[in-house]
């Protein structure tokens, strides 16, 4: 993800789009995987797991396997890609940075991947250190920047908005798709793919590494402001810090708000300092 193979490679999983492709995007840990699913399920009328769903929603690289084709001609196809000129028409989930970062170190701690402490990690990530994506403060503005906010071909979904009210979120998608929103598939969609059933999806899934502890799950609480918990004050600051312009501007609260001038990204020595 962070060596010069990284762009060829995405080049090459780019090959073959079309402009009536339309991609459900995200920073990774926002929920695009539960959209899908729900997605899945209404528009191909069978039930969603980690092993078929490719089938019908792929991620990029492999969207020539897709089965499912959209009014326009096109697939829906996942990225967590920044905003690349190849895509005309898209779906983006956000969610809010502070539950992204505590969902993307469990898991990729509990899977062996790192063995940080979340004072060591969260600088990295907000430094877009620890994957191609960059970093989520920058990742968003690519997208919300983009040529498809300002012709209408971007349809913006929170993630809080859509768990707090997933029947309003997906019916949103559905029409913004060119399907008609019928309220008993919706729902029915929604209740097979609760948290308890997607976990029990994920123990059944062939093709998904797992974790034995609660912490590394791939389907996790899909908490709202479960960092007001879990982060420490040092740990928020540097959130607000880094990423409070965009906080605001999507309307999440910042954790410090009368001690953050936003616009610059901060330079930090000391335990926080880039390794």
């Amino acid at each position: 993800m962070r060596t010069g193979v990284r762009a060829p490679l995405i080049w090459l999983r780019h090959c073959g789009l079309d402009d009536s492709d339309i991609f459900l995007a995200s920073y990774p840990r926002s929920g695009n995987t539960w959209t899908r699913f729900l997605l899945a399920e209404i528009l191909a009328a069978k039930t969603a797991t980690f092993d078929n769903v490719n089938r019908t929603i792929p991620e990029m690289g492999i969207h020539v396997r897709a089965s499912l084709f959209l009014p326009t001609g096109g697939r829906l196809i996942k990225t967590h890609e920044p905003y690349r000129s190849e895509y005309k028409r898209a779906v983006y989930l956000v969610r809010d940075v502070r539950d992204v970062a505590l969902s993307q170190y469990s898991r990729e701690r509990e899977l062996g991947l790192h063995c940080m402490d979340l004072d060591e990690y969260l600088p990295r990530f907000l430094q877009g250190r620890l994957s191609g994506f960059g970093a989520w403060q920058h990742h968003l503005p690519s997208w919300l920047g983009s040529p498809l906010a300002s012709n209408g071909h971007l349809l913006l979904i929170k993630f809080e908005d859509m768990r707090r009210d997933p029947d309003s979120a997906i019916s949103r998608i559905l029409q913004f798709l060119g399907y008609p929103a019928e309220p008993k598939l919706v729902r029915k969609a929604i209740e097979n793919n609760s948290v308890e059933r997607m976990r029990q999806k994920e123990n059944a899934a062939q093709t998904l590494p797992k974790s034995s502890r609660e912490e590394g799950r791939f389907v996790r609480k899909g908490a709202i402001a479960g960092w007001r918990e879990k982060m420490t004050e040092r740990q928020l600051k540097l959130v607000d810090d880094y990423a409070g312009e965009v906080l605001v501007s999507m309307g999440y609260p910042l954790a410090f708000p009368e001690e953050v001038s936003v616009g610059t990204e901060p330079s930090y020595a000391g335990p926080y300092a880039a390794r």
